[in-house]
């Protein structure tokens, strides 16, 4: 049997830092979180149809706006306990703020409030 020396201990760690982790079978976001985001993007989807839309009135704006900041603060406040959750939460948030769209304060209290939950 080969003997385990510090420079092989050290080439398997440096291995084992390179690689990262892979989701295990059944780990993906769960049927909530899933249903969450989908009422997200069809209000998001929903909310720009009615701002484009020639004669769209004030009204509508504000309302299809506020249904789509609730879609999202509905996501901000799920509590993603499973890893594949927390993956699916925290990608789609960083999506949503890199088109600066989660500018609330609110946004960021419900949050921080989930992640206390659990």
């Amino acid at each position: 049997m080969p003997e385990i020396t510090r420079r092989t201990l050290l080439a398997f760690t440096a291995v084992a830092s390179v690689v990262e982790p892979t989701f295990a079978e059944g780990e993906g976001a769960s049927r909530e979180l899933q249903a969450l985001i989908g009422a997200h993007e069809a209000a998001y989807v929903a909310l720009h149809r009615v701002v484009h839309r020639v004669g769209s009135s004030s009204h509508d704006r504000k309302r299809a706006d506020r249904i789509e900041e609730e879609a999202l603060l509905a996501i901000c406040s799920f509590p993603a306990i499973s890893r594949g959750d927390r993956r699916a939460k925290a990608e789609y948030l960083l999506a949503t703020e890199a088109r600066g769209e989660l500018d609330l304060e609110e946004h960021m209290q419900a949050i921080l409030h989930s992640m206390m939950r659990g």
